[in-house]
């Protein structure tokens, strides 16, 4: 079978387990009583492996499951988590995300796991005062110690005839071992027989089969609940072929013993051939048969999945968002010529038209939204992991996880945020010790935070911690040469912090191995601006310090209203606009030399579009009366001036090229229903 055609799928399938697992290692240490958060952990490590095995990631499979095994006996009380165990699992969860993000590279997912599963096994027998640091490992003979415990020390009856006893005896002078197998499979398993054939098939290629429980008929004819056992003999050592069944998918458990034969009952040799022989003829009907459900099993498997998504290709997203895109310009332009021409029918079909267009359109767009959750969901476990390393509490706070956002943007969000964290806590959180000098709690806070306002996603990373020192930040930028002395006099606040961004710049007195303030905020704000947005900082001393991330929602076509200015047209995003609203000449106030308003007892402050983008005047009289856009960005507020208001209309953003790059205040343009081209304001780079 060419496995390659599921590799996206086990690639996207196995992202979400170890999110999952992740999400629910951090639950765990919160809550180490809770067995259904472990239930959780292990149903996905177990399906991880499953696929792995499936798949032929074998040292991915292997991991997976001796992590299964430590998962196990937490789940069965028989182990009590720590937080070293975690430190192992969580070391074990890192590992297998760099497996799978080697495979999505187009790499084969190798990797060495023998420190982890050596620890993984120390934990299982009992031995955690070998868990060292440097990966050092108690040997294997620990754990068997452990598994023959769980037999209590009392031959267990296999039920062999005398027949099988000599074949096992006879077996020992070519090097053969005979072990008892108990295979369980998983419950939800839909391909039992399938399952069982692919035990066998194992475990012929290494050695032989002489007895099964129930018989290989029952077996091919899946009359067996979820489990088997099976006597057999093999060179292989008991943990290979432990290991060998256990990579295969839906397998849940797999016991191994050897067999003392000196120590087994003895039986009567009545039918022991046939028994036997049974065994070894019926393995070619035991695969043909297996087959052949299989291919049965496989649809049920499909029926019983009940899949309520599928998963497209970005880039037909993309194609299907341009084409639709030239077909809201087209609605434009057929709903102008609609009311030019005054006939009612056609004016009626149009609008049809455009009530299905637009739910269309609603659909293609929301196709496209996820939510910031998939990228905030992996910071928990980095915060908390770098907060270990640095010896200080942090507690993160994720606000507006649901806020949507285009899935392009989505992919690229994520490493300027890892920037922002990790200096927050390296730089900005101070140690328990220095907090509580400072009459603060011992634990820090950092808040995640994201929301939607205008046309924009904003992101926010806030800490409680030190704050940025501008004295420090400006004798660094002088020493380096970025600002001249006099200059930095004269500079605000909120400039001096701007110079955190300058290229390579830093004010850590010793750069650590997490971040240094300064170094890598040029790539993070290089990294935003290449996505139309822009990130800026503002602190407190003492108090703490917030990056502000401002991102476009990047969509295609969005709802604007359209003004006119002199002889030109521009379109204001719905989603900034307050309200409309019309003053007289002697409302205007003037506040600090600037032209404001009062608007529902606020002063807001106007701001000539005319001026702005210095419109020529087209010659016509004016009304006394001053037309205002009232537009927003987060609490802040301003007043467009403008002509005249043209009305409310669906637009499709074109990019200016780029040619024309960072042209203020403008974020793209559109192509009306007329032909004309009305460029896109951009308010919140009208309000500071």
């Amino acid at each position: 079978m060419d496995m390659n055609q599921y590799l996206d799928m086990f690639i996207e399938e196995s992202k979400e387990h170890l999110q999952a697992i992740n999400d629910h290692l951090l639950q765990l240490e919160n809550a180490p009583d809770d067995v259904q958060i472990v239930h959780e952990i292990f149903r996905s490590a177990h399906t991880l492996k499953g696929m792995a095995a499936t798949m032929g990631f074998e040292d991915m499979a292997s991991l997976t499951h001796e992590a299964e095994n430590v998962l196990d006996l937490i789940r069965n009380h028989k182990l009590q988590i720590n937080s070293d165990i975690m430190d192992v699992i969580f070391a074990s969860v890192d590992l297998l995300e760099g497996m799978v993000n080697d495979i999505s590279e187009g790499g084969n997912g190798a990797a060495d796991v023998s420190g982890l599963v050596a620890k993984l096994r120390a934990i299982v027998s009992g031995d955690l005062a070998q868990l060292t640091p440097d990966g050092g490992s108690p040997t294997t003979q620990q754990v068997q110690p452990a598994q023959a415990a769980g037999t209590g020390g009392q031959v267990r009856d296999y039920n062999l005839d005398d027949y099988a006893v000599t074949v096992i005896r006879q077996s020992r002078e070519t090097n053969h071992n005979a072990y008892w197998l108990q295979v369980e499979l998983r419950a939800d398993c839909v391909l039992k027989a399938a399952r069982a054939y692919m035990v066998f098939d194992q475990l012929e290629a290494n050695g032989e089969v002489i007895k099964s429980t129930p018989s290989v008929e029952d077996l091919e004819n899946e009359r067996f609940d979820t489990s088997f056992e099976v006597v057999y003999l093999s060179q292989a050592s008991a943990e290979a072929i432990e290991k060998l069944i256990a990579n295969i998918s839906e397998i849940q458990s797999v016991k191994v013993e050897p067999i003392d034969v000196d120590a087994l009952p003895k039986k009567e040799l009545a039918n022991a051939r046939q028994e036997v022989g049974a065994a070894v003829a019926q393995k070619q009907e035991q695969k043909q048969s297996a087959s052949q459900p299989a291919g049965t099993n496989g649809a049920n498997a499909k029926k019983s999945s009940g899949l309520k998504t599928i998963r497209v290709d970005i880039e037909r997203l993309d194609v299907l968002m341009n084409l639709f895109s030239e077909l809201v310009i087209d609605r434009g332009r057929l709903e102008q010529l609609a009311r030019e021409s005054g006939n009612s029918e056609l004016q009626e079909t149009v609008e049809h038209m455009s009530r299905i267009s637009g739910d269309l359109q609603n659909i293609i767009l929301t196709m496209r939204m996820v939510p910031v959750e998939q990228v905030f969901n992996r910071f928990p476990r980095m915060v908390r992991d770098l907060a270990k390393d640095l010896n200080k509490k942090v507690n993160l706070e994720i606000i507006g996880a649901e806020t949507e956002l285009d899935r392009t943007v989505i992919d690229e969000i994520g490493d300027p945020l890892v920037h922002l964290l990790r200096n927050s806590l390296d730089h900005g959180i101070e140690s328990p010790e220095e907090r509580k000098q400072r009459g603060k709690r011992e634990e820090g806070t950092v808040q995640l935070k994201a929301y939607h306002s205008g046309n924009h996603v904003f992101i926010e990373v806030t800490d409680d911690g030190r704050g940025i020192n501008r004295e420090k930040v400006l004798k660094k930028a002088v020493e380096r040469g970025v600002v001249s002395a006099a200059t930095a006099e004269s500079l605000s606040d909120k400039q001096v912090y701007e110079l955190l961004f300058a290229s390579g710049f830093s004010t850590a007195e010793v750069i650590s191995d997490v971040s240094g303030r300064g170094v890598g905020l040029d790539v993070v704000k290089t990294k935003i601006e290449s996505l139309g947005g822009s990130v800026s900082v503002n602190s407190k001393l003492g108090e703490g310090t917030t990056f502000l991330i401002q991102l476009p929602l990047t969509l295609s076509i969005i709802s604007a209203m359209l003004v006119q200015v002199e002889s030109e047209k521009y379109a204001v995003p719905l989603s900034s606009v307050i309200e409309t609203a019309v003053f007289r000449p002697d409302e205007i106030m003037l506040a600090h030399r600037q032209k404001v308003i009062d608007f529902r007892g606020r002063v807001v402050p106007l701001v000539s579009l005319k001026d702005i983008f210095q419109i020529p005047d087209n010659g016509e009289e004016k009304t006394e009366e001053i037309e205002v856009v009232i537009v927003r960005k987060g609490d802040k507020m301003a007043g467009l001036i403008v002509d005249s208001f043209i009305g409310q209309q669906e637009i499709v953003l074109k990019s200016l090229g780029k040619y024309l790059v960072n042209v203020f205040a403008i974020s793209g343009a559109t192509i009306l229903g007329d032909g004309q081209v009305a460029l896109i304001i951009d308010c919140n780079a009208l309000i500071k």
